[in-house]
């Protein structure tokens, strides 16, 4: 009985798992599909972001009555209540992502026919390209429980800011060298700030990640420049 009870868990935790991988997956998918539609007139883009989003959200709260279930049912301790644990703040994390996503892609219909500077889409396409990067990664962390994996890629969330003060820098430059560039660049504006956000969700995935494999917090204060954003503006 008592193997047949461990059996069952184990099956309920890996179900769990797989909820978060699926989020995982669509909130990547989001966030690649609502940059990709910056600068470009495809309204179906911005569309398909959203209804991502709403399958995110709906997983997310499957997540949270598996993981709710789960604890009551059989009342995990140490390693497997982590497990749990970091399940469900990994969901909270992902859900976000795919809110900022889905932002993201409402700011390029609020752009309208105004084109974005072509050097602008292309920074945000790097800063993109770099956070969804870190975002296979820490999923890939969690996939494997690997604390090690998580703890580096938790290491890298400067390299996000230092991108996202570039990129922020470089939209003011537009800003004032030609007023007929605010309406664009203040959109391009919110999207910098979007994709920042997510990094720093991922972030707070490695640490979750970490926390389940090793039972130890990271209380190792990330570095953090959007200080010196704040004092550019």
């Amino acid at each position: 009985m008592k193997d047949h009870t461990v059996s069952a868990f184990d099956d309920e935790l890996r179900e769990l798992g797989a909820l978060v991988a699926e989020m995982g997956r669509l909130a990547r998918e989001s966030t690649v599909i609502a940059v990709g539609a910056i600068g470009d007139e495809a309204p179906g883009l911005t569309e398909q972001a959203g209804l991502l989003d709403r399958q995110i959200d709906a997983l997310q709260q499957k997540t949270e009555e598996a993981g709710i279930l789960l604890i009551a049912r059989r009342q995990p301790v140490a390693f497997d209540l982590r497990e749990v644990v970091c399940a469900l703040r990994i969901s909270n994390d992902l859900e976000r992502i795919g809110d900022l996503a889905k932002n993201i892609a409402k700011r390029n219909a609020a752009l309208g026919a105004t084109p974005p500077p072509a050097p602008l889409v292309t920074g945000l396409q790097r800063l993109s390209s770099l956070v969804v990067e870190r975002l296979d990664m820490v999923l890939a962390s969690f996939a494997g429980r690997s604390a090690s994996q998580a703890l580096g890629i938790w290491a890298t969330d400067r390299a996000v800011d230092d991108v996202y003060t570039a990129v922020f820098r470089n939209i003011l430059t537009y800003m004032m060298e030609d007023p007929r560039n605010i309406t664009a660049c203040t959109q391009l504006v919110f999207v910098a700030k979007n994709l920042e956000r997510i990094g720093d969700h991922v972030s707070n995935i490695a640490e979750s990640v970490h926390y389940a494999a090793t039972g130890e917090a990271l209380d190792i204060i990330r570095p953090d420049t959007r200080d010196t954003v704040g004092a550019a503006v």
